[in-house]
Parts: structure tokens; sequence; C-alpha cells
């Protein structure tokens, strides 16, 4: 593992160009390998869990050309995904792998291993196993819950499902499950999560119905993709927002960012907060979106004041919620996070991993079962130290923007773990600092 350490910052100012989006990229890949014709797709992200979703594809039969600008996919079919001759590896791509055997599961007749890295075999699976085993599809999971695991592709029927805990990933699975599956199938969200695989099913002329609380497919014959555009992350562009409210003095504009309301919870608590964020902010429609709208953000540093986080709103801002815990650290009075156990099963225990690290470089916060609580310290902030990124991408990150916002800076133990999702971060931090 390597450490890198980030000195305490002046400001922070210019502009920088967000990633290509994760979540977008994953389910890009999947929906050209599911298409009757050639998807190209712009702005991929080239980072190892979207690479792994290249690879994985590339083992079911799928033909992927990898180019300067764009990658171009040419799949199989909804129904024709070639049985490999071994385990898929997922690496240490979550979505990857609850993602992929909803597609997987309608494969008559077919057998698929999967597999991944250390982390992966301590993600459970039965989140997915249970509503594709309703379907009719046979899933074995180590222990019952665990990777690896085998998906027996046979004939599904459609079911209505309501998720006890509202996932994006659970729900993607089930849906493309559905386009093979008789009948109509339903998704019944608790509350709303991301929709980028909705909008992407719509875009490639899949029939997806909204109705309140429920989302539901119908059984289809060809899906007609052709070209996709992935726009920047606002998971990522999230960790360079934060450093330009924390570090005073600071002024960023970042570029081309992917505003779908589903995706910027964080945006909205940090100006619940007091931060100044300017930004295209997309409002919640009725229907689905066939499209990703995309908007500039301009960040100034400012004040804070703490917050509560309620449940509602976790699932928007699942990926950031390490990031509203250091912002409490130097915000007036209490923040708290509630309703968030689904980072308890990420790539590392963010719960565990985000309490003992900030409190390790001088954080007064506390461990709940389903969140934490923060008291600020206003514009004292955090002292600095050492933190460990536990190979998780987003700790890695985290520990960089808290180094630039301390008194003393931070030694960030395992900083590889950001090429995860941003292959260019800790570059473009220096850039701008």
């Amino acid at each position: 593992m390597s450490s890198v350490r980030f000195a305490p910052a002046r400001r922070l100012r210019g502009e920088v160009v967000a990633p290509p989006d994760k979540s977008i990229s994953h389910r890009a890949a999947l929906l050209g390998a599911m298409s009757a014709e050639p998807v190209r797709i712009s702005n991929y992200l080239r980072a190892a869990d979207t690479l792994s979703t290249l690879r994985a594809l590339r083992a079911v039969g799928t033909l992927v050309e990898e180019h300067a600008d764009a990658v171009v996919v040419r799949g199989s079919g909804l129904r024709e995904a070639r049985e490999p001759g071994g385990p898929i590896d997922v690496g240490n791509a979550g979505t990857l792998m609850r993602l992929l055997p909803g597609w997987l599961a309608a494969q008559e007749g077919r057998i698929f291993v999967l597999d991944g890295d250390s982390s992966i075999r301590r993600r459970p699976v039965d989140r997915i196993a249970a509503p594709l085993a309703l379907m009719g599809a046979q899933i074995e999971a180590s222990g019952g819950r665990f990777p690896p695991f085998v998906v027996y592709g046979t004939r599904l029927h459609a079911i209505t499902y309501e998720l006890p805990v509202p996932s994006a990933q659970v729900k993607s699975c089930i849906l493309l499950a559905g386009l093979g599956a008789d009948g109509t199938t339903s998704v019944v969200e608790p509350v709303p999560s991301r929709d980028h695989t909705e909008r992407m099913l719509a875009g490639a002329g899949v029939a997806v119905q909204r109705d309140g609380r429920a989302v539901r497919v119908t059984c289809t014959d060809e899906l007609d993709a052709q070209s996709l555009v992935v726009p920047g992350d606002v998971s990522s562009a999230a960790f360079m927002i934060a450093a330009g409210v924390l570090v005073r003095g600071s002024r960023l504009l970042v570029r081309d960012v992917g505003v779908n309301w589903t995706r910027t919870g964080f945006l909205r608590i940090l100006e619940r907060m007091g931060a100044i964020v300017i930004g295209g902010l997309e409002a919640p429609a009725a229907t689905v979106a066939v499209s990703e709208p995309v908007s500039d953000i301009d960040v100034t540093a400012g004040p804070l004041q703490g917050t509560v986080v309620e449940p509602a709103e976790v699932p928007l801002a699942i990926d950031e919620l390490p990031l509203v815990a250091l912002l409490g650290c130097f915000a007036e009075g209490e923040t708290v996070v509630r309703g968030a156990q689904e980072l308890r099963v990420k790539e590392s225990d963010r719960i565990a991993g985000v309490v003992e690290g900030l409190r390790g470089l001088g954080a007064t916060i506390e461990a709940t079962d389903d969140g934490f609580v923060v008291t600020g310290a206003g514009g004292g902030g955090l002292r600095g130290g050492v933190i460990d990124a536990r190979g998780d991408h987003r700790m890695a990150m985290l520990g960089a923007v808290a180094g630039l916002a301390s008194q003393e800076g931070v030694e960030v133990v395992g900083m590889e773990a950001a090429a995860v999702s941003y292959p260019g971060f800790a570059e473009d931090l220096a850039r701008l600092a």
C-alpha cells in the first residue's frame, strides 16, 4: 500500500472536469451487451471497477472495442449470453456483482459462476438472490449469502417485489431480469433511489412505467441502445466540491457534472448546511426521463451549520455520506445521519471506517447502528494525522480532502484505492491547490 500526505491548503482555485460516472458506465456497458446492435459509449470511465465490467462481458461472449474517445460494445442480445469456461471475475465491482445476475438469470440452460476479490467475498448477494428466486431463478451462494455464487439460467416469470430497503442495485437487477421474464415485472421502492437504469432502458425502447413508488417493465424482445454518453460523476465531483467548501478562500468550477435529481442529495444537504453551490440541478419528474442532465457546478466556501440527514435522503446521497461526516467536523452544532445501515456493506464498513478514521484526526464523532453523530468544532475542524483507506476508494479520497482542510495535514495509507473510481484524483487536487 502507498501512503500519500496531503498538506493543509491555503485555498483552492480553478476548474476541474468531473471524471465519467461509474454507475452509468457499468450500466451502459451492460445494456450494450444486451442490445441487438453495436452500442457506442462515449466518455466511458477507465477505472478498475468499470474495466472489470468490460472483462466480465467479454467472458460471456460480448465483443468490446476500446478506442481513445469511446468504447464500442457488440453484444449477443437479451437471451444469447455465452456460458463462460470458468468463473466470471467481477474484481471489486459491487454494482457489477449485483446487476449482471439479472441478465444472466434469463439465459436458459446456461450456468454462470461469479467471484471477485477479498472485499467482494464479504459483500452479501442475498438481496438479489431472493427476488430472482421468486422469478424462478436458482442462485447458490457461499454460506447462503456471499460470493463466489452460481447463477443457473432458466425461464423467468414476472413478479411484483417490494424492496425491504431502498437499493438502486437490487432494483436494477430485478428490472434487467424482468426484460426476459414472462409478463410485467414491478419493483416497489420504499423511497426513491438512483434511476439510471430506468432512463437507459427507456432510451433503448423499453416501455418503462413509473407509478408512485412502483417501476414496471414488460418482457422485451430486444434492446436498441445505439449510442450513449456518460456524464461526469457527481459522486466523484463531490470530493472536489467538499474541498472547495472546507478550504477557506476557495472558488472552484466543476464542469460537466451529471445532476440527475436521484444523485444530487448531497448537494441539497450541503446547501442546507450553508455552503454556496450553484448549478443546474434537475427537479423530480412524474415520468421516466430518457436522458441524463449535465451542468457545471460553482462552489464557494462558507460557514457551516450542523444538520440531520433523515432515512429518506440516504439513497440519494449514499456514496457521499462520509463527506457529510467530514463537513460536520467543521460545522457549528451536531450533524446526524440516520437510516444509513447500507454503509456497513460497501467496499468496507464505511460507518466504522469513517468514525475511526475521523476520530483519529481529532473529530468528535460516534457511530450508531445506522449512521453517526458528529459534534462540530466550527472553524477549528480537524487536527490531522493518519487515516487508513481500508482498500476503499471513497475513504482514500475522504482522507485527502480532510488533509487539505486540516491544521497539520493527513497521511492517507492506501491512497491507490482512489483509482477504483477516480484515477486522476490526487493530481487534480494538487493542481487546484
